[in-house]
């Protein structure tokens, strides 16, 4: 028996094959043929209700596009249904359809994009306020609005998201470092036992052995003379603070029976010559053999006297200068690859964008930390000497890293 859309054979009901594919057995003739067709018949109507009760939906929703996964499944089962009937015609509707809600859906994540940029801009105008409380609601809210904003083209939605993340988190760091200090003015026992530890480690890395130790006798005393806290506040810092006395002890014994020792000249020769080696490895592009060339240059650099000749002082920051910028730029190649998985498959010129991006980002948060500091730092300081020398050095590390990012930029920028 004919079908307009199928057929019987050998008692088995055929529908026949449509958009490419072969004719498919549906079923079999339980019956007579006539009410069998019926049925299948019956089963294709039930399928159009479906489609025609999806379109309904679809017209009479706002939301349209929460729509589109169940159009995208209703249309793949009608290519393998069970029933006589025009599937073509079906399928067509549904495609019309489709591409009439995937425009919205485009559409709707253009505006979200000009939404979400709006909210970023809002985001930006107060991430340095110190209205502390009125500016943590306000982010509150911006959040709640953000979430509430819908998705965007999956291209940008990762770069939007860490941009506004960045102006939001940048705010509360920044009231977290507030209120760190108001904690320290109001408990003066652990602020001047964390005034210690960072003595410490400022004097540990004094390149003064004999002061350092001088200091550490100092700060020592200075600890047992200090009031009582909690111990399990108490004892992080003192773990840290005993482990640094400890080093610059032994740091001090070393100094008392130094090695062979070099004539100021021999001295300001090496210094100028592991200076220069590091300058032309800084300008090379990072690789496992630039890296390994570096660590030998500092273990040579190690060996040289603490106290160098004064005439050697503007080399050996040089030679800090450009050793960072090795590290560094090691650093941001294990970051972006890290971050991108497909970074190596990239063009030259893709991937030098997106170092240069990730630098940015870097950079604006080094800079953050640096005003911070300067910012907060009479909030921390403690009215000695030595202190203030370690919050100069401080200063200066974190002046270093934000220089030494600009100086890779540049390099990135001009190539």
């Amino acid at each position: 028996m004919e079908h307009p859309y199928g057929y019987i054979k050998d008692n088995k009901v055929f529908l026949k094959g449509f958009l490419g594919q072969k004719d498919r057995e549906i079923g079999e003739v339980k019956e007579d043929e006539a009410s069998t067709i019926a049925y299948f018949e019956n089963r294709f109507e039930l399928l159009k209700q479906k489609v025609e009760k999806l379109k309904q939906d679809i017209a009479e929703n706002q939301n349209k596009g929460s729509f589109l996964m169940k159009l995208v499944h209703l249309k793949e089962s009608l290519m393998t249904p069970d029933a006589l009937g025009d599937f073509v015609s079906l399928i067509k509707d549904l495609e019309q359809q489709e591409t009439y809600l995937n425009e919205i859906i485009a559409g709707n994540r253009a505006k979200n994009l000009e939404l979400k940029r709006a909210l970023i801009q809002e985001a930006a105008t107060k991430t340095n306020d110190t209205d502390w409380k009125a500016t943590t609601d306000f982010y509150k809210e911006l959040k709640i609005r953000w979430i509430k904003t819908g998705p965007v083209e999956k291209a940008v939605e990762a770069e939007i998201e860490e941009e506004f993340e960045f102006y939001v988190q940048n705010f509360f760091e920044n009231r977290r470092h507030y209120y760190e200090g108001l904690s320290l003015q109001a408990d003066e026992n652990i602020k001047v036992y964390e005034a210690l530890v960072e003595q410490a480690r400022e004097a540990h890395d004094l390149p003064d052995v004999r002061m350092a130790f001088e200091i550490s006798k100092r700060i020592q005393k200075e600890w047992k003379q200090s009031g009582k806290v909690p111990a399990e506040r108490r004892q992080p810092l003192w773990d840290e603070f005993s482990k640094l006395n400890n080093r610059i002890f032994s740091k001090y014994k070393r100094a008392l029976n130094p090695g062979p020792t070099l004539h100021p000249r021999e001295v300001i020769k090496k210094v100028e010559e592991l200076t220069a080696k590091v300058k032309r490895l800084a300008g090379e592009p990072t690789s496992y053999q630039v890296i390994n060339e570096a660590k030998e240059i500092q273990q040579e650099w190690r060996k040289l006297p603490p106290r160098k000749p004064r005439e050697a002082n503007m080399a050996a920051k040089s030679f800090q200068f450009f050793s960072d910028i090795i590290f560094e730029k090691s650093f941001l190649e294990r970051l972006v690859k890290n971050k991108y998985d497909d970074f190596d498959s990239k063009s030259e010129a893709d991937q030098k964008q997106l170092k240069i991006a990730l630098l940015k980002d870097l950079l604006r948060r080094d800079q953050s930390e640096l005003e911070n500091v300067q910012n907060n730092s009479d909030n921390f300081r403690v009215q000695t000497k030595d202190f203030e020398i370690a919050m100069m050095k401080k200063l200066s590390a974190l002046k270093r890293k934000v220089d030494v990012k600009n100086y890779i930029l540049r390099q990135l920028s001009f190539k």
